[in-house]
């Protein structure tokens, strides 16, 4: 390349099988500051073009062996080299050589002998559709992985959302986006924590699922679990599981909530409450069935249960315990605590203490309470309340 380095007015490829052409062409636009490649034919020019791809190429029409309409016609044929600006010089007539070098896929012509003047003005009105059309492609392609980058975090959106929406069908939805988010808080991951536990059972269940077809059975086991999923996404509360007539409910976890006995006993009478018309329906269909719940406050170990193809979200300690026995022992209608969860409620929940209790698993008698009613919290329409 004469001159060196590429030099700052871009490279020009000459191609002349007359020496004296293509040393008169290329020391005229070395002086101008562009950076020259020289070939004498026009298979020496595919070569060259290959090797050093230069901006334009200045080409001879009439050359032995490949012509410069030869040359044309294959860079043309190349997608690679398509939009390679190529200006024809020829000494023959200009109107007639036009046409076939537009046809050829020829960008500008040169009339032999060369003006100066308008070969300058020639190469660099080419040179600036060159540095155009490479500025344009340059910005294609930063758009182009710009938008593969945007697929790519669209598409993984959308299976985040796929994957939330499928867990969202088994799990509560703050435990599900936990699941999906993964990370060292991952709640699947085996964890210590308090928390309360919520029990429902349906009383009657066993004589009623007897008597009556199985549809009427599964219809009432909808309206429940349709009245226990709604109230426990609306406290935060975490469903463990459905058992048949029987759910277990949990809270302070996997998001620590605050007051989660109050909000845990607050949930059970909001369902009792929400199950009072279907109850009543029941039992005008003489299905003779109602609802009871127990509630435990204490340390369980949650995370993960089950094998890599079935995994169900699991809390596991005497908690869960108490609050099962809490409520088989529970009439229709009656919520029982232990006597912690009592001890943690703020006194507009008022309870009354039963018992002593002997229930299964436990050594010693149990006391509970009896939820009485929830009275309006003064400090709730006080104006010095927070």
């Amino acid at each position: 390349m004469d001159g060196g380095a590429r030099a700052s007015e871009g490279s020009v490829l000459v191609v002349d099988d007359q020496e004296a052409n293509v040393t008169l062409l290329a020391d005229l636009l070395h002086v101008h500051g562009f950076a020259v490649e020289r070939a004498a034919s026009g298979e020496e020019a595919l070569a060259t073009i290959e090797r050093h791809a230069p901006d334009i190429v200045l080409l001879d029409v009439m050359m032995p062996g490949l012509s410069g309409l030869d040359v044309c016609q294959r860079l043309r044929a190349d997608p690679r080299h398509r939009a390679l600006p190529i200006i024809l010089v020829t000494s023959l007539d200009p109107e007639k050589e036009r046409i076939r070098g537009l046809e050829a896929g020829a960008d500008d012509f040169l009339a032999k002998p060369v003006n100066v003047p308008e070969l300058l003005a020639r190469v660099r009105s080419q040179m600036r559709v060159k540095r155009l059309l490479d500025q344009t492609q340059a910005q294609a392609a930063e758009l182009a992985l710009l938008n593969a980058e945007l697929q790519r975090r669209v598409d993984e959106k959308v299976n985040e959302i796929t994957r939330l929406s499928r867990l969202r069908r088994f799990l509560t939805p703050h435990l599900a986006e936990r699941i999906v988010a993964g990370g060292p808080d991952d709640p699947l991951q085996s964890h210590r924590r308090d928390i309360v536990v919520v029990f429902f059972d349906v009383r009657g269940f066993t004589a009623f699922s007897e008597r009556n077809a199985p549809e009427d059975v599964m219809s009432v086991l909808h309206e429940l679990h349709q009245v226990v999923g709604t109230q426990t996404h609306r406290f935060h509360g975490t469903i463990e599981r459905f058992v048949g007539d029987g759910v277990m409910v949990f809270f302070n976890d996997p998001e620590p909530i605050e007051a989660p006995c109050a909000v845990a006993v607050r949930y059970a009478a909001e369902v009792m409450r929400a199950c009072d018309e279907p109850i009543e329906r029941w039992r005008r269909n003489d299905f003779g069935i109602s609802l009871g719940s127990g509630i435990a406050y204490g340390f369980a170990t949650l995370g993960a249960i089950g094998f890599a193809d079935r995994m169900d979200y699991g809390a596991i300690g005497s908690v869960s315990n108490l609050a099962a026995r809490l409520c088989s022992e529970a009439k229709g209608g009656e919520i029982l605590m232990s006597k912690r969860v009592a001890a943690a409620l703020p006194a507009n929940f008022r309870t009354a203490l039963t018992g002593p209790w002997t229930l299964k698993g436990f050594r010693d008698p149990v006391d509970a309470f009896r939820l009485v009613a929830i009275e309006p919290d003064p400090l709730a329409s006080s104006p010095n309340a927070a």
